[in-house]
C-alpha cells in the first residue's frame, strides 16, 4: 500500500446541526415515511431533477431557479426534513434506517450551509447552466418525450416558464455587476459564442426547432403545421429576443467589467462560500490549506515515482522531455482501425478476471459492453461509463471516443478501464441501481466524493489485478493520478489563493507537459468540485490500510470491499463511520 497521510486517518467531518434529544415523540411513524416525504416533495421542488429520475410528472413546468421565492423555498424544505429528523432518536433505528437518517441529515444541513446566493448571481458559464441543459433537452431523444401534441404543447409551456428564468438571469447577471459577483473576462470571452449561435440562424435551423423536424408520423399534417408554427413564434417572439439581450449583455457590461480574480476569492464573502462548496464537495471538514498542502505532497510524491519508470525503461532526458515522448511513441499508437481500440479494452478484461475474484465477492447482475462513442460527439467527448437497466434490457457501457484512430495513445487504457469499466463504476453504478433497499431519495443525489474516489480507487488495484507489468501502462495511472492530484493544488490556489489562470495554467504545464486550459477554466466555474476525486480516493485508501493494520490475519479485501459498495454512494464521513463498526464488529466476532 502506498503512503497514507496523517489527515485520513481520522478525518474531520461536517458535523450535522440536528439535536435529536429535542423534542422527541415516542409515537412518531416509521422513519422510512420520511424518506419518501422527502423525495416526493423534493421532485415536487424542482420538476426537471424528477424528470431527470425517470419520474414523467411536471413535463410542462420549469421553477424560476433564480428567484427569491425559488431560493427560500428551497431552504424552507431542508430546514423543514432537519425539524423532522430531529424528532427521531437516531440510536433506536436500526443499521439501515440509520444510514439513511445521517445520509439525509447531512444532505439537508449541507444544502442550507452551501446556501444559493453564489448559484443565483452567477447563474451562466461556458460548462453548465439551465440554459445548456434546454438546449439538450430540447433536441429530443432525452427526458423530454416528443411522441404526442400533447407532449410538443407541454414543452412549448415549459419554453415559457424558461423564458421567465432567462429574465431572472439577467436581472441577476445586472445586480452582480453591482454588488461583485461576475465572471472571469476569459470565461465570459467563451460564453458569448454560445449565447450568439442561438440567434445567428433561421427558425427552422434552430436547435429548439429539432423536434418538429422529428415529428412522429402518428401525430396529424394538421397537427404539425400547428406545431411548427407555435415552436417558430416561440423562438422568434419569445426567446430569440431574450437570448439578443443576454448576448449584448455579455458583449459590453459584462466584458467590460469582469471579476479581478480566476477564482471566487474577490466575490462577496468568496472565502467564506468556497469553504463551505469544499466541505460539500469532499463531504469533509478539511480546510482549503490542508488541502492545499496535501496535493503539493502528492504531486511531489508521483513525480518520484514517474522518475523512476523513467529509470526503468531508460529514458534518457528531462521530465518534461519523457512526457513528450510519451505523446508521441509511435510504439504506444498501435491501432489502424477503431475496433482495435475496442477489443484490446476487451483483452484487459479478460486478464483482470481471474483476479477479480480474488478482490470482490459481489459483482452486478446487469451485463458490460464497450463501445465507440457515437460520432456526433466524439470528437469533444471522454471516456465515460453510461449505466445499465437491472432488468437487462441495457448493458452498462463503458464509452469510448475514437475520433483520430492513428493518434489513439494506449499508455492510459488498462487504467482507464479499471476506472470507467470494471471494477469501477460498472461495479459502483450497477450494484446501487439492483440494490433495492437503497431509498429513493439517495438516487437523485450524487456524492462525487464517493463515486469518483471509487473509480480513482480502483486505478491502483492494477497490479493486484494483473496489469501494470508495462512500464508504459504504469506511467498512465500515475499520469491520470496525477491530474486529480494537481487538481487540489490549482482549485484551492484559484479559489482561495488568488492564483491567476495563467498561474493554473504553469501548474499543469510543469507537472504534466500540457496547460489542460479547458480544465483550468471548468475549475475556475466549478468551485470545489474537482478536489473530491482524490480526497475520496485517499480516504478509501486510508480506511483499507486502517483496516489491514486492525485486522491482521483477519483482514479480508473481497469483504472490505463489499463493505465499501453495499450501500451505494454514502458521504465520507458515514463511509469512515461504517467501516469502523465492520472492523470492531470483526474484533469482536474473532
Amino acid at each position: 500500500m502506498r503512503k497514507i497521510y496523517p489527515m485520513f486517518l481520522g478525518i474531520a467531518m461536517i458535523a450535522c446541526t440536528s439535536n435529536p434529544d429535542q423534542n422527541v415523540n415516542e409515537n412518531m411513524p416509521p422513519i422510512n415515511e420520511v424518506f419518501v416525504r422527502f423525495n416526493e416533495q423534493s421532485l415536487r421542488l424542482d420538476p426537471l431533477a424528477a424528470n431527470l429520475s425517470g419520474v414523467q410528472q411536471g413535463m410542462d413546468t420549469l421553477p424560476n431557479y433564480l428567484s427569491e421565492n425559488y431560493s427560500q423555498s428551497f431552504m424552507n424544505h431542508y430546514q423543514s426534513f432537519i425539524e423532522e429528523l430531529n424528532k427521531y432518536k437516531p440510536e433506536e433505528l436500526n443499521r439501515d434506517e440509520r444510514l439513511e437518517y445521517d445520509f439525509l441529515n447531512w444532505y439537508c444541513n449541507s444544502m442550507i450551509q452551501q446556501g444559493r446566493l453564489f448559484e443565483t448571481m452567477l447563474p451562466i458559464n461556458q460548462m453548465s447552466g439551465l440554459n445548456i441543459d434546454m438546449r439538450i433537452i430540447g433536441m429530443g431523444g432525452n427526458i423530454q418525450p416528443f411522441e404526442t401534441v400533447k407532449d410538443y404543447e407541454n414543452w412549448l409551456s415549459r419554453l415559457e416558464d424558461y423564458a421567465v428564468w432567462l429574465d431572472q438571469a439577467l436581472i441577476n447577471m445586472q445586480k452582480g455587476i453591482k454588488i461583485g459577483y461576475k465572471q472571469p473576462k476569459e470565461i465570459t470571452e467563451k460564453i458569448i459564442p454560445q449565447w450568439e449561435s442561438f440567434h445567428s440562424t433561421t427558425a427552422e435551423e434552430n436547435v429548439f426547432f429539432t423536434p418538429i423536424k422529428n415529428m412522429p408520423d402518428e401525430i396529424s399534417y394538421e397537427d404539425s403545421v400547428s406545431l411548427a408554427n407555435k415552436f417558430k413564434i416561440m423562438i422568434i417572439d419569445l426567446l430569440t429576443p431574450r437570448y439578443e439581450g443576454i448576448t449584448e449583455f455579455l458583449k459590453n457590461d459584462y466584458l467590460n467589467n469582469p471579476r479581478p480574480t480566476a477564482g471566487i476569492s474577490s466575490i462577496p464573502y468568496g472565502k467564506e462560500t468556497y469553504e463551505q462548496l469544499l466541505k460539500y464537495h469532499t463531504t469533509t471538514d478539511l480546510s482549503p490549506d490542508s488541502i492545499f498542502n496535501l496535493g503539493m505532497s502528492e504531486v511531489s510524491r508521483i513525480r518520484g515515482e514517474i522518475s523512476n519508470v523513467m529509470e526503468e525503461v531508460k529514458f534518457k532526458g528531462t521530465y518534461k522531455e519523457f512526457l513528450e515522448h510519451i505523446r508521441t511513441n509511435p510504439d504506444l499508437k498501435p491501432f489502424t482501425e477503431p475496433q482495435q481500440v475496442i477489443e484490446n479494452f476487451y483483452s484487459i478484461h479478460e486478464r483482470i478476471k481471474p483476479k477479480l475474484n480474488e478482490l470482490f465477492s459481489i459483482k452486478p447482475r446487469t451485463p458490460f459492453e464497450v463501445r465507440r462513442t457515437e460520432a456526433f460527439r466524439e470528437a469533444s467527448a471522454s471516456p465515460e461509463y453510461s449505466a445499465g437497466n437491472p432488468d437487462g434490457s441495457r448493458p452498462g457501457i463503458f464509452y469510448i471516443p475514437i475520433p483520430n484512430v492513428p493518434d489513439y495513445n494506449i499508455n492510459k487504457d488498462e487504467a482507464l478501464f479499471l476506472h470507467e469499466a470494471i471494477p469501477g463504476h460498472h461495479l459502483e453504478k450497477m450494484l446501487t441501481i439492483e440494490n433495492k433497499k437503497i431509498p429513493d431519495f439517495r438516487k437523485s443525489i450524487r456524492v462525487t466524493a464517493f463515486v469518483e474516489g471509487w473509480g480513482l480507487y480502483c486505478e491502483s488495484l492494477g497490479k493486484e489485478l494483473g496489469l501494470y507489468s508495462d512500464p508504459y501502462q504504469y506511467f498512465g495511472m500515475l499520469n491520470m493520478e496525477m491530474f486529480r492530484a494537481i487538481r487540489l493544488v490549482v482549485d484551492v490556489g484559484l479559489h482561495y489563493k488568488s492564483w491567476t489562470r495563467e498561474e493554473a495554467i504553469q501548474f499543469h504545464v510543469d507537472n504534466m507537459g500540457l496547460g489542460m486550459v479547458r480544465f483550468v477554466e471548468r475549475y475556475m466555474v466549478w468551485p470545489g468540485q474537482a478536489t473530491s476525486y482524490k480526497i475520496g480516493q485517499l480516504t478509501i485508501l486510508a480506511l483499507r490500510n486502517r483496516a489491514e493494520e486492525k485486522l491482521g490475519d483477519q483482514f479480508d479485501i473481497k469483504e472490505f470491499h463489499n463493505q465499501v459498495l453495499k450501500d451505494g454512494p454514502i458521504p465520507l464521513t458515514l463511509l469512515e463511520k461504517k467501516i469502523d463498526n465492520w472492523i470492531g464488529e470483526s474484533l469482536e466476532t474473532n
